[in-house]
């Protein structure tokens, strides 16, 4: 498993990997013309260029938009309007992003051909694996997916994530038999509503096949951890199955038990004992190792709010196991490929394929140095955006992306910096999602919806005469699942003649929780109601006095003012607090579909 380039399977994929990065600017051009053509008579663009398919008309006179232009377009096709508002092509569905609007999930327009250009990347990922591992078609891949929970709208939409969407259309469910991609999970079990079950059968298929797996992998890197936690509490299960040959009478779906009783199809008391021996181990340092032990690398996304669990893959493989980052994504579009799977997870790149949509990008700064910060609200004059071909080394940009399905020059919010280019297309590390202070999986919490969330729950302090003066947060990823934790220091009323705190009631802490949780968006909802992604959110009361005393701290160490922002630093607080609660209620808030 050197760095050297094998022989494999797939030269037609790398071939046009080749063709379409050494004439980058031509495909570029190619595809906006061919979105103007498609969906130039639309009511969105005829506003701005009246059906003219011309590039340079296109770019003086479309504005560059954010979520809360198109909403009203968006909001008018899931009410059941006409397709002809944004798109030439039928919308099939709307995908829920993982940023939210006024608390509720983005809606992102798609059509049936985005499925093309999204299997079209994914088919780009084992052909770029095989140049440097080699025998990756002599076994199989503990891949865990799963589908997550989904409605309509008024107009009878699905809306469904982008991985949805994808695991439940014919290119998933009808591919043809890959040998590089052969799936020690059946379909039956990725496809299951209840995320448990799922996850119990998709595990013991993994173990059943155990000699067989050479990778292993989650879209997330926090998916994969919960796996593992999930094994932890469960392997006693799964090993008894293993050793009768039976289903264990917890699984009740259907097609995950029929499923199951095929792979199960006898008793295995040896593999039991192997897998049992293993576990039972009081380290479960390289568990993943040990487990699948003809294992060559890990898959999952460790990039940004990702890369706070690489120090737990390590130690769950012993750091023996590559992590590798394969691919750039999000439900508005499928961005481009990792051409260095290798890299260490600090230096992962990504080469933006030109065919997949019309990329622009917001100059940001260069050499380190911040030119320009234009927040969401902010208007992005047409003449500042830079093409995908014209962006230079070493400076920082925010994606911008028309697609086919009718976005026009949409904000995605990710922030990138150039780092180089693979002929003539450049390539870009990923380093960060604007305003997002709080991330544990799917999540994106921003700094106003936290702000909004604690604004409504600190008023149920003010009964006891107590008062929130000061606070900040972060995502606390050393259990699993991760849990957002809040530190307040809260002055009430007598200490100020006392001179001393005194404590609330542990039930009042708890319902500020409760009402924290209640205010925060549907995507952190959803992950920790149904995903079960996000644990209970944790408030920590700290002393009277203690983010004065950080502030003096910071200052004394160089910080630049008094007025200095007091976020982003929990590591010095966690020595002051004193107590702390959990909401640890059931949380039932999440909407049914």
């Amino acid at each position: 498993m050197d760095g050297e380039k094998l022989n494999y399977k797939g030269d037609d994929a790398l071939k046009e990997i080749e063709k379409l990065t050494e004439k980058a600017g031509k495909f570029q051009e190619s595809i906006l013309k061919e979105i103007l053509m498609q969906n130039g008579q639309t009511e969105y663009l005829s506003k701005y260029i009246k059906g003219s398919q011309d590039v340079k008309e296109f770019k003086c006179h479309v504005p560059v938009t954010t979520y809360k232009d198109i909403y009203p377009y968006i909001q008018r096709i899931a009410n059941g309007e006409g397709n002809s508002l944004i798109a030439g092509h039928p919308i099939t569905e709307m995908l829920c992003s993982s940023g939210t609007s006024a608390r509720e999930p983005k809606l992102v327009p798609s059509i049936a051909e985005d499925l093309d250009r999204r299997t079209f990347i994914y088919n780009l990922i084992m052909p770029i694996m095989n140049q440097y591992i080699s025998g990756l078609d002599e076994g199989k891949a503990m891949c865990l997916y799963f589908v997550k929970a989904e409605k309509l709208t008024p107009g009878g939409l699905p809306v469904r994530t982008v991985l949805t969407s994808y695991y439940k259309s014919k290119h998933f469910k009808c591919r043809a038999h890959d040998s590089f991609n052969d799936f020690t999970s059946p379909d039956q079990a990725i496809l299951c509503k209840d995320s448990n079950q799922s996850m119990y059968c998709q595990l013991l298929s993994g173990l059943v096949h155990r000699h067989q797996v050479l990778r292993i992998g989650a879209v997330f890197a926090s998916a994969l951890l919960r796996a593992i936690s999930f094994l932890e509490h469960n392997w006693v299960h799964l090993v008894n199955d293993i050793r009768s040959g039976q289903v264990d009478p917890m699984i009740t779906d259907p097609e995950c038990r029929s499923s199951m009783s095929m792979i199960l199809s006898s008793p295995n008391p040896c593999l039991a004992d192997e897998i049992e021996e293993i576990c039972s181990r009081p380290s479960w340092k390289g568990i993943l190792y040990h487990l699948w032990p003809r294992t060559k690398y890990i898959e999952a996304v460790v990039t940004g709010s990702m890369a706070q669990y690489v120090p737990a893959l390590d130690y769950y493989s012993e750091g023996k196991l590559p992590l590798v980052c394969t691919m750039y994504a999000s439900s508005e579009c499928y961005f481009g490929v990792n051409l260095e799977p290798l890299c260490d997870p600090a230096d992962v790149v990504f080469t933006l394929m030109p065919n997949m949509c019309y990329f622009e990008f917001i100059p940001l700064g260069e050499n380190g140095k911040w030119l320009m910060d234009v927040g969401e609200e902010e208007e992005v004059p047409s003449d500042k955006l830079v093409d995908l071909v014209h962006v230079r080394r070493g400076c920082y940009y925010e994606l911008v992306v028309t697609t086919f399905a009718g976005l026009y020059r949409y904000r995605i919010g990710d922030v990138l910096q150039v780092t180089g280019f693979h002929n003539q297309a450049p390539q870009f590390r990923f380093i960060c999602r604007r305003n997002v202070v709080l991330s544990i999986d799917n999540d994106k919490t921003n700094e106003e919806d936290l702000h909004k969330s604690i604004t409504a729950a600190k008023k149920l302090l003010e009964p006891y005469g107590a008062l929130l003066v000061e606070y900040t947060s972060y995502a606390d990823t050393s259990s699993v699942p991760g849990h957002y934790v809040l530190y307040w220091e809260i002055l009430h009323h007598a200490s100020v003649i006392k001179d001393t705190p005194i404590p609330l009631d542990a039930k009042v802490l708890q319902e500020c929780c409760i009402a924290v949780e209640e205010e925060l968006d549907y995507v952190y909802r959803r992950c920790r109601a149904y995903d079960k992604s996000i644990g209970p959110l944790e408030i920590r009361v700290v002393e009277p006095g203690t983010f004065e005393a950080l502030m003096d701290l910071f200052i004394g160490q160089g910080g630049h003012s008094i007025s200095t922002k007091r976020q982003g630093h929990p590591w010095v607080i966690g020595a002051w607090f004193m107590y702390g609660y959990v909401n640890d209620s059931s949380f039932l808030s999440v909407k049914k579909s």
